[in-house]
């Protein structure tokens, strides 16, 4: 833009008001691609829970499941130290010596692996969740914050750094004994799957992959995938009365895939474990096994592929073998 002196200094101001106003047009356009873009979300990297027993854990763990204990760690959530169970380099059943009466919840927090924390956490912030003030790497040696879900739950975002402790422990302690070698999805209690699906659906960008229940009228389930990968969390909806510990301990779990639940059932038999019921099809089509600690907090065997046409609603899974 040109500017001339012509009649003093009028000319001059009357440019840098244009010129003012210029700018602030150009920035009004461009704040859309300034905004903070939500970096990938690729899958479940972690499933937290209590104990008032490590031993008992590590025999159902380890002994029964054939996830090795690969390190201890502190976590930001919860006092004490944390015994880590690899399901593979990047996912782990976590357990805290902490549970001071069996009647409370086990589960401590649920967590997912993306590809930039600190960028994911300049996205929640944008979208007026609470986040760290800043992020630094935590005491592993990663990038990780924790924000609460609408029911409360704590919910890890982690990206894995080269140089952390997982990191050091990748291709370590992956035992030939594990009934699965990745975890499909985590369950959570909800009590409202719309304000959950405002968080997970809106805002982090989870899409549905099925929803039903025990009976075709009633939605007690609802699967929802992470946008970038093919694991997803699932709401276990609840209406009153509250759920017992048990009830808690059912619906708080872990999924496991295999493609033989056969062989998994006779596996955990073989191991000393005794199933409280056999493998059976769920209302989604697909095998279930289910197993649980000494908590009632449950791992669920899955194969992923349905054998009967799912109850209630379609199966949106491009990720079936």
């Amino acid at each position: 833009m040109a500017c001339y002196t012509q009649n003093g200094t009028r000319w001059e101001i009357i440019c840098k008001e244009a010129l003012v106003l210029m700018v602030r047009l150009i920035l009004f356009a461009l704040l859309p691609a300034m905004a903070a873009e939500r970096p990938p979300i690729v899958g479940i990297a972690n499933f937290v829970v209590k104990t008032d027993n490590l031993e008992e854990i590590r025999k159902f763990y380890t002994g029964v499941l054939g996830y090795e204990e690969v390190f201890k760690h502190k976590r930001p959530v919860s006092t004490g130290e944390f015994v880590v169970f690899k399901v593979n380099d990047h996912q782990y059943i976590e357990v805290s010596q902490s549970l001071a009466n069996d009647a409370d919840d086990k589960l401590i927090q649920i967590g997912f692996e993306t590809k930039d924390a600190r960028k994911l956490r300049d996205y929640l912030f944008e979208k007026g969740l609470t986040v760290p003030t800043t992020l630094e790497r935590d005491s592993d040696g990663n990038y990780s914050f924790v924000v609460k879900d609408p029911e409360g739950h704590n919910v890890e975002f982690v990206e894995f750094v080269k140089g952390s402790l997982h990191s050091r422990n990748f291709g370590k302690s992956v035992s030939s004994r594990r009934i699965s070698d990745h975890m499909l999805h985590v369950g959570v209690h909800a009590k409202d799957a719309a304000a959950q699906d405002r968080f997970y659906k809106d805002i982090l960008g989870f899409r549905l992959l099925w929803k039903g229940g025990p009976q075709d009228d009633r939605v007690d389930w609802v699967s929802m995938m992470v946008p970038d990968g093919n694991n997803w969390i699932e709401y276990m909806i609840w209406r009153d009365p509250p759920p017992s510990p048990q009830q808690l301990g059912v619906w708080h779990h872990v999924c496991v895939g295999t493609l033989d639940i056969q062989a998994v059932y006779k596996t955990v038999i073989e191991r000393g474990y005794t199933p409280r019921r056999e493998p059976n099809i769920g209302r989604d089509g697909r095998w279930l096994l289910q197993l649980y600690d000494k908590h009632n907090t449950r791992t669920e065997v899955m194969v992923r592929k349905p054998v009967q046409k799912p109850c209630c609603s379609e199966l949106v899974d491009p990720y079936m073998k």
